[in-house]
């Protein structure tokens, strides 16, 4: 990287090399991919509606007319598990947002100004580490309530601490570096000094735990619907459509199989890249 964290061509090329030799990354990438196409285009790709059923239909086990089968109110299983990966992406894109900006900002303030107010905000994250993660979910949400948009929130609000924690370590170890005094000696305020040279320089770490809090997120969203706490029927959701499927386990084990096989797929491939890109992107890991 130059001296604002931005990285050049070569690098860039080194980078994709990296990424690209290391086999366990590619296959992680190529299912985020289909993931995140699935779900832009899940009206075209659905072949029926995800609420419509045919209660005749209901537990059909795959076919050529359904080849997921269907769910026991008759509804094509593959149509709502289609429409279930927009929701996801929808609550991942949101909730990791909602972390990523304000866990950014915590941690850029308190590496870069230290003392008592590093300490108050670092006491805090400290507070939200106390609980493990789906217990503070579901905290939030019994506060909040259930539902789409409190869902979003409450999985942003437990994933703050790891992104101000990552980036407030970076902040301090960079903070005192020549070009950060360069910067400073030249009269560099310091909102540019965060922004223009800390923040870029922190872009690496940051990107890595995006990648990783994906899968958490959604692990964590499907996991509050299954509950009941997250997305309400007859919204097309994993979670809340495994936790239906829970009650057919003998008589149409297919429907949370199905269920089940996606979830899983999606959190291995955010996990595979994101480990992939870490190691990529680590300028110690030289082969």
């Amino acid at each position: 990287m130059n001296e604002k964290g931005i990285l050049k061509t070569g690098q860039i090329a080194e980078v994709w090399r990296r990424l690209r030799r290391n086999r366990a990354a590619i296959v992680g990438g190529v299912i985020v991919l289909l993931f995140v196409f699935i779900a832009i285009f899940a009206p075209w790709l659905s072949p029926y509606p995800p609420n419509e059923g045919e209660l005749t239909k209901r537990l059909k086990p795959p076919c050529r007319e359904h080849l997921l089968g269907t769910d026991p109110l008759g509804r094509d299983l593959l149509s709502r598990v289609i429409y279930g990966a927009r929701i996801s992406l929808q609550v991942q894109i949101i909730s990791v947002s909602i972390a990523l900006v304000v866990g950014t900002l915590l941690g850029m303030i308190g590496g870069y100004y230290g003392g008592r107010l590093d300490n108050l905000i670092m006491r805090l994250m400290d507070i939200l580490l106390a609980f493990p993660g789906i217990f503070l979910a579901i905290s939030i949400i019994a506060v909040l309530g259930p539902g789409l948009t409190n869902l979003m929130l409450a999985a942003g609000i437990y994933s703050i601490p790891q992104f101000a924690r990552i980036v407030r370590g970076s902040v301090i170890s960079l903070k005192e570096k020549e070009f950060i005094e360069a910067a400073r000696a030249v009269g560099e305020g310091d909102i540019d000094i965060l922004f223009r040279y800390l923040l870029p320089n922190s872009m690496a770490p940051i990107i890595v735990q995006t990648t990783l809090r994906m899968a958490t997120v959604l692990l964590t969203a499907s996991g509050l619907s299954f509950l009941g706490l997250g997305v309400q029927p007859p919204t097309a959701e994993w979670g809340a459509m495994l936790s239906n499927a829970r009650a057919y386990l003998i008589t149409a084990p297919h429907v949370a199989t199905v269920l089940g096989l996606a979830i899983m797929l999606v959190v291995m491939g955010f996990n595979l890249f994101g480990d992939g890109l870490r190691d990529s992107l680590d300028p110690r890991l030289r082969e």
